[in-house]
């Protein structure tokens, strides 16, 4: 048996310990197009803060491949996918055989059209680690820094930067800052604690034109003087092998709960892929850590010919800047319950009877026990919610569900 895994992070590496929960011998062959050991992508952003450094971002320790005999194919790019012939066709001309494949190839950014974006010289993505050391070796204390794009992957930049450079200003399209995960309300929040870092936003504009060191607004006619460009506008998945090799692919790569695509003994998972989102009831790309991890542990383990499933796959993002921190989940429908203050920020969304959705801003300890109502589709007749809504503790749930919650049953 020989099993080949496209992609070395976070849904790769869990397809490994998939495969040998069950398979301790059969060969692993990893194909990445980087050069870098298994690390944390989420992290880049504190290694140019100075909070981690590259060996503590490894997602894995040194051993790792060793000690589950993984062949790890560095710096190697896959091309193709010849699903008759069973072999994967690498850039330098050679092939793999497989008899069981995961696809896990993340995504890429999204980079629109602009004008002049080709003279501008110095300009950078951020969703690498070599895209860190190259924006690094950019940067000093004099640098005049513009972010296009207010998402997750453009403010982790700026908070990684903001301390090392003179100016920072973000635009973007949308009327607030995170449109994806946060409202009107608690976007205003996080933004003026980034403001209090001296980071300046432009929103509801966007880049009509560059010249080598100026960007020029669309809306407003600005001219925006900056020496270096980051482009931080969005992500696409790479759905490209599979779609190429007549595996079906929406927005994202098309799989079941047992994260195999349409293809025969060929899986994917992680930002790559589309699953169901139990929460809304439709199927979208969730690209979320822990979705990657569950999505990439399934693949291996029914790879090695095992049965799991995962079918609890929820929108959710934490994240946090300068130690000002964020969790997510769900979606934002139906009755909302809300206890604003000035540095903390709760809203809990309730439909048919069930938690579907919050957002914590400033005090999320309590999102474990959210999470895990709104993924257990809880009856709320069936807990003491008001008690849930004030102060979320095990207290407030059935004698027989406290007992599970502690490990006592299952």
């Amino acid at each position: 048996m020989n099993y080949v895994i496209i992609g070395n992070s976070t849904a790769g590496i869990a397809c490994v310990e998939g495969i040998r929960q069950l398979d301790k011998k059969n060969k692993i062959t990893i194909i990445t197009d980087e050069p870098h050991h298994t690390y944390g992508r989420p992290l880049i952003s504190y290694l140019l803060y100075g909070k981690t450094t590259e060996d503590k971002m490894k997602y894995r320790p040194d051993s790792f491949y060793k000690d589950n005999n993984v062949e790890v194919l560095f710096g190697k790019k896959a091309m193709s996918i010849d699903k008759m012939n069973k072999r994967v066709n690498l850039d330098d001309g050679s092939n793999i055989k497989y008899d069981k494949l995961l696809v896990a190839t993340g995504s890429r950014p999204f980079i629109p059209p602009m004008e002049g974006l080709d003279n501008v010289k110095s300009k950078f993505t951020f969703m690498t680690l070599d895209d860190a050391r190259a924006l690094e070796k950019a940067i000093n204390k004099d640098s005049k820094v513009l972010v296009v794009g207010a998402g997750l992957i453009g403010l982790k930049c700026v908070e990684g930067i903001a301390d090392r450079v003179k100016s920072i200003e973000v635009v973007d399209l949308a009327d607030r800052i995170l449109p994806s995960i946060l409202d009107t309300e608690g976007a205003a929040m996080v933004q003026k604690k980034l403001e209090e870092k001296g980071v300046t936003f432009t929103l509801n504009d966007c880049v009509a034109s560059f010249t080598e060191n100026t960007a020029t607004y669309k809306n407003s006619g600005r001219t925006v003087d900056f020496d270096v460009l980051v482009l931080a506008v969005g992500v696409r998945p790479n759905t490209e092998l599979v779609s190429e090799a007549g595996g079906e692919v929406n927005r994202g790569i098309v799989i079941g709960d047992d994260s195999a695509t349409t293809l025969k003994d060929i899986y994917a998972a992680g930002d790559c892929t589309e699953c169901h989102d139990i929460v809304a009831d439709i199927n979208r790309i969730l690209a979320l850590l822990p979705n990657a991890y569950r999505q990439g542990e399934t693949a291996g383990i029914n790879m090695a010919g095992g049965n799991a499933v995962f079918d609890e796959a929820i929108p959710m993002n934490a994240i946090g800047f300068f130690g000002y921190h964020i969790i997510t989940a769900g979606i934002y429908e139906g009755e909302c319950y809300e206890d604003i203050k000035e540095e903390t920020y709760k809203k809990l969304y309730v439909k048919n009877n069930r938690l579907v959705g919050y957002i914590l801003i400033g005090d999320t300890a309590n999102a474990g026990i959210y999470t895990s109502i709104i993924r257990e589709k809880k009856n709320l007749d069936d807990i003491d919610f008001d008690l849930v809504k004030e102060k979320p503790v095990l207290m407030a749930f059935s004698r027989k569900d406290r007992t599970e919650k502690l490990g006592g049953a299952h």
